[in-house]
Formats: C-alpha cells, sequence, structure tokens
C-alpha cells in the first residue's frame, strides 16, 4: 500500500487442545521455525517464537494487510497440518479454540523476545496458566474465566 507505514508489534499465543503436554523436545524447535517461515510466507515479519510444552509465543510485525485473527489462523491451521504430516504425536493433533494477541512498542521488542527466547527456564518457576492470567491482568482485558484455554499445570 502506497503512502501506508506502520510498525505493530504483536504477541501471540496459542495452546494446545486436551490439556495434553506433547510439543516434545524431539520436534519442538523444529515446530517453532516451521512457524517461522510460516508469519514469512505470510508477509508477517517474524520477531521470536518458542513455547513450552503444551503453548507457543509468536512475537511478530503485523503487515497492515491481514488481521491477528487471520494470522492467528493462518499460523495455526498450518502448523497443525505439519504436525499431523509429519506424525510427531500419536493421535491427530490440534491447537485450542483463541488465541491470545498482546501489543507492544518498539522500545519493548528486545524484552518480549528475550522473555519468549527464555520459555523453557521460565516454565521451571511457572506454569502457563499464570503466565497467561498474568498476561491478561498486565494488559488489563478482561475475561470470563469459561472461555480461557484449557490448563495442565506443570512446573
Amino acid at each position: 500500500m502506497a503512502n501506508t507505514f506502520t510498525q505493530i508489534n504483536i504477541h501471540l499465543i496459542f495452546a494446545v487442545q486436551g490439556r495434553e503436554n506433547i510439543l516434545r523436545n524431539s520436534f519442538r524447535e523444529n515446530l517453532f521455525k516451521y512457524i517461522y517461515g510460516i508469519l514469512r510466507e505470510s508477509k508477517q515479519y517474524p520477531l521470536a517464537v518458542n513455547g513450552y510444552l503444551d503453548h507457543v509465543h509468536a512475537f511478530f510485525e503485523l503487515n497492515p494487510i491481514n488481521s491477528v485473527s487471520d494470522i492467528a489462523r493462518i499460523v495455526k491451521a498450518n502448523s497443525s497440518k505439519w504436525i499431523n504430516e509429519n506424525k510427531f504425536v500419536r493421535n491427530k493433533f490440534h491447537w485450542q479454540k483463541g488465541y491470545g494477541a498482546f501489543s507492544y512498542s518498539r522500545s519493548q521488542r528486545d524484552n518480549v523476545i528475550k522473555y519468549i527466547m527464555e520459555q523453557e527456564k521460565h516454565h521451571k518457576k511457572k506454569t502457563f496458566r499464570e503466565e497467561y492470567l498474568e498476561f491478561l491482568k498486565a494488559f488489563n482485558v478482561k475475561y470470563d474465566e469459561r472461555y480461557l484455554f484449557k490448563w495442565i499445570d506443570i512446573n
């Protein structure tokens, strides 16, 4: 788009369906690389992709030709297809419905990238549920407990 200039940094978070901790070390790093590639193919500018056993964090500059919901749908659909085609899990793989998306300023990018890249270390101290609820509170997002992710709390 001519004469259109944006810088919209989005932190997208989504979780595995079925309350399972199945994003194992054997394929997790390749999954994150694959999601990075999906973001690039959809004309986003990926900054960091990482996660843990039951969820993913993707941080990217949003291209204004897409909505956040478009990108969440594209990333989740293509990555679950890739997991299933490669038979990384025993049963059919799905992501849970929904996602969290939070925006950050340019000055916050380095801190967000560091936070995302240290997920495994971070989750030795805090569950995904605790982490996600902290995001909702920090961003003053009103929510109904019935519509949150289903959790498995591990430490």
